[in-house]
């Protein structure tokens, strides 16, 4: 600490290295977004660096640091408007839409590389589990709140601060914080299912997650609609930002499967992946008859018990590109 307050570098890095992968997540779930998490904890960091002379510790270094990612958070918020799933903007679509172009003027949500984060809660006092809360109906749930209930909320029931600890972090009175609260408690009990897919995946042993995983991505690669859908339920739900069309019911979604990915688009091949705290999977296509599948989309699994309630599938490079995943699979590539 006195090296990083005396100018050193080397030694500020050191100090907040243990904390940068909780922080990234923090920013995450306040943005919706990697790329504007990578920003924000970039800026908070510049930050940091240059307020520390001024760190009395009178506070952790910990809650230092969330307070200032926090602030920063609510300053890129105020600049823009919430980010958004095609469920947010529209009704379904009943029939397979073919001229399905991407919106660019939405700021979609993005997923979330989840490898490294930490299971279980931050502090005895969260509510959610750290993976919980990167859970894509919390995050998307979060959207729909103005940046300072997000923040009350994720500070108290993710990081376990206390009110008054919030309250210092967004410059307003403990009877704020508490308004701000329950208005956030509401809003994500209405849109937030009430069993989390940290409990769904639990309760599924490792053999019946990979016979889903395999089934999932056997039924792409053989073009096979009866048994894609053999594996969703009847309310399944399948959206693909940045392209704002998408299908509930197992009457729509197959159409979609058989019009679309399963007869128009190519070859399909898959790797396993997480994000968000749920199963993933990174799909590769191949459009012509050869030549490599390249990186086409990371889609996330939502599971209701052994079954598929949502897809969503993120098509957008950009969005998948923190996963660190390779480009395309050579066309010897065969699935595990």
């Amino acid at each position: 600490m006195a090296r990083a307050r005396a100018g050193d570098d080397a030694a500020f890095t050191a100090l907040v290295a243990p904390l940068r992968r909780e922080l990234h997540a923090h920013c995450y779930r306040m943005l919706g977004s990697t790329h504007d998490a990578d920003d924000a904890l970039q800026e908070a960091m510049l930050r940091a660096w240059r307020g520390l002379p001024r760190f009395e510790g009178r506070s952790s270094l910990r809650s230092w640091l969330y307070t200032i990612a926090t602030r920063t958070c609510l300053d890129v918020i105020a600049g823009r408007g919430r980010r958004a799933l095609p469920v947010d903007l529209g009704p379904a679509s009943e029939h397979a839409v073919l001229d399905n172009a991407p919106a660019g003027d939405v700021a979609w949500l993005g997923p979330y590389p989840d490898a490294g984060l930490a299971g279980g809660p931050a502090a005895p006092e969260a509510r959610f589990e750290q993976r919980e809360a990167v859970e894509l109906a919390f995050v998307a749930a979060l959207q729909h709140l103005p940046g300072n209930q997000r923040a009350a909320l994720l500070l108290v029931e993710v990081l376990g601060f206390t009110a008054a600890e919030v309250a210092a972090v967004m410059r307003t009175s403990v009877a704020s914080v508490h308004s701000a609260l329950a208005r956030a408690r509401r809003l994500v009990a209405d849109r937030v299912p009430a069993i989390s897919q940290q409990r769904t995946l639990r309760a599924l042993d490792d053999a019946r997650l990979r016979a889903i995983v395999t089934g999932y991505t056997t039924a792409f690669e053989n073009g096979d609609a009866e048994a894609l859908v053999a594996l969703l339920t009847e309310d399944v739900t399948w959206s693909m930002p940045p392209i704002p069309h998408w299908y509930r019911g197992i009457a729509a979604v197959t159409d979609f499967a058989r019009e679309v990915p399963l007869a128009r688009c190519g070859s399909w091949r898959h790797l396993p992946t997480s994000a968000n705290g749920q199963v993933a999977v990174a799909s590769y296509l191949r459009p012509g008859a050869v030549g490599p599948h390249d990186l086409w989309s990371v889609d996330v699994l939502t599971l209701r018990g052994e079954r598929i309630a949502e897809i969503t599938s993120f098509l957008d490079p950009a969005q998948v590109a923190a996963f660190g995943l390779p480009a395309s699979l050579p066309a010897a590539h065969q699935r595990p």
